[in-house]
C-alpha cells in the first residue's frame, strides 16, 4: 500500500547519468596534477602517491559505472518530497508476508552503496540459510544532501529533521510496524528516531553505540580505557576532515566539486583508516566497489552538500553524541576495528530494554559494507523477539 501525503507522491527513479558527464569525468582524470611523494613511509600525512596514483588510473581506464549503474537500477528507487526537499530511496519487498520492514541509515563517506549486498540476505534469508521469519522489507534513504536525495537550500537539516522525514516516509510506505538500523551519521538518526518514539517505530539497532557515562569513572575497566582512548584518538589525529567539515563545508566543497581526484582521496583515506584489513583495504573490498562510492559522491556533486550535514549537526542541540536514556526497545553491534566501542554496561546503564549486544569478530567502521553476512545475522538476532 503507498499512501500520498501532501507533500507529493512516491515517484520511481532511474539513474541514468549522461555519458557526456562519464567522459568529461576521465578528462579531469586524465589531467590530474600531482604534488611530489609524502616525507614519511606511511599513511601518517595522508594518502601515500603510490596508492593514490594506481587507484586514479585504475578509475580512469578500468572502471565501468554502468556497471554499477545497472546494479543500482536492478533494485526499485523512488523519491518523494518531505518537509520540502526530494528525499531518494530504494524500497525492496521480501517475498515472505510477514517480513519486518528496516530503514537502513548510512552516513559519510557512506551511501546507499554500502547496504547493497544486504538487500538480499535480508529480503530472501531463505536463499541464504535463514528462515522466512527472519525477512525484512528493506528502505534504504539516502541522506538530504547525498546521492540521489535533494541537497538543502536552507539550514535545518540535521539528524533531528532527517529523523522526523524518515518517521514520515514510512508512514507514507504504509508499514504500522517497524525498526531502524543506522551507522555513523545513520547511528545518530537511528538514536535520534529511538527518542522520538514516532508512531509504528518497534526498535532500533546501531552499529556505533552513543553511549557514554555520565561521569568518567576513577578506575575504568580496561574496556572503558579503550573506549576512552578511542574516542581521543577521532577526536585528535582523525579529526581533521571533521573539523573542516562541520566548520567550512563550502570551502572544502570548492575543491572537491572541481578534481575528481581530490575527492576520491578525500573518501578513499577513510576507507583505509576505518575498515578492518590486513594492511591494505584494497584487498578487503576491491578497487570497484571503493570506487562505486566514491563515483557516486563525483557524481551527483554531493561533496559540498554532504559536508554541510557536518556544519547542521555541529550547530544542532539535537545532534546525540550521547543521547542518553532511551526507553525503546534498543540494540547495537560493536566491530573491532569501529573507530569508538562503547562497553556494553554503558548501555545497559541507558537502555533498559536492550534486545541484544553483538560483538562481531571482524569488521570497522563501514561495517555493511565490509561484512555483510555478519551484519545480516546480527540484524536477525536483534529483532528476533519484536516479531512475535
Amino acid at each position: 500500500m503507498t499512501q500520498i501525503s501532501e507533500d507529493g507522491a512516491i515517484t520511481p527513479f532511474h539513474v541514468a547519468i549522461p555519458q557526456a558527464e562519464l567522459d568529461d569525468l576521465k578528462q579531469r582524470l586524465a589531467r590530474t596534477r600531482w604534488p611530489e611523494r609524502e616525507a614519511v613511509a606511511d599513511w601518517s600525512q595522508g594518502v601515500p602517491l603510490a596508492k593514490a596514483q594506481p587507484l586514479i588510473a585504475h578509475w580512469r581506464e578500468h572502471y565501468d559505472w554502468r556497471k554499477f549503474e545497472a546494479r543500482l537500477n536492478a533494485y526499485p528507487q523512488f523519491t518523494t518530497r518531505i518537509d520540502g526537499l526530494d528525499i531518494h530511496f530504494i524500497r525492496v519487498k521480501s517475498p515472505h508476508a510477514t517480513a519486518l520492514p528496516i530503514i537502513l541509515t548510512h552516513g559519510w563517506p557512506g551511501s546507499v552503496v554500502e547496504f547493497l549486498d544486504l538487500i538480499e540476505p535480508l529480503t530472501d534469508p531463505t536463499r541464504f540459510g535463514g528462515k522466512a521469519e527472519d525477512a525484512f522489507d528493506v528502505v534504504i534513504p539516502s541522506l538530504p544532501g547525498f546521492g540521489f536525495s535533494g541537497k538543502p537550500e536552507e539550514t535545518g537539516w540535521d539528524v533531528l529533521r532527517t529523523a522526523k522525514a524518515w518517521a514520515m516516509l514510512m508512514e507514507r510506505l504504509g508499514y504500522s510496524k517497524w525498526v531502524a538500523q543506522g551507522g555513523d551519521w545513520g547511528s545518530g538518526v537511528t538514536h535520534v528516531l529511538a527518542l522520538l518514539r514516532p508512531q509504528g517505530l518497534a526498535g532500533a539497532h546501531v552499529n556505533l553505540p552513543l553511549v557514554f557515562p555520565e561521569h568518567v569513572p576513577a578506575n575504568p575497566t580496561a574496556q572503558e580505557a579503550a573506549a576512552f582512548a578511542g574516542a581521543a584518538h577521532f577526536g585528535g589525529e582523525e579529526s581533521g576532515f571533521y573539523r573542516q567539515q562541520s566548520t567550512r563545508p563550502q570551502t572544502v566543497g570548492y575543491a572537491l566539486a572541481d578534481s575528481p581526484a581530490g575527492q576520491a582521496l578525500w573518501i578513499y583515506e577513510k576507507f583505509q583508516a576505518w575498515a578492518d584489513h590486513d594492511g591494505d583495504v584494497d584487498t578487503l573490498l576491491g578497487l570497484d566497489r571503493i570506487l562505486d562510492a566514491i563515483t557516486l559522491y563525483w557524481l551527483t556533486n554531493s561533496a559540498a552538500s554532504s559536508a554541510r550535514f557536518y556544519w547542521e549537526n555541529a550547530k544542532s542541540p539535537a545532534s546525540p553524541f550521547s543521547a542518553g536514556r532511551i526507553e525503546l526497545p534498543m540494540a547495537a553491534t560493536t566491530f573491532p576495528k569501529e573507530v569508538f566501542q562503547a562497553p556494553r554496561a554503558w548501555a545497559d546503564a541507558v537502555w533498559p530494554n536492550l534486545l541484544h549486544w553483538g560483538e562481531a569478530s571482524k569488521g570497522g567502521h563501514f561495517a555493511a559494507f565490509e561484512q555483510p553476512t555478519i551484519f545480516a545475522e546480527e540484524l536477525r538476532k536483534a529483532f528476533y523477539s519484536l516479531r512475535k
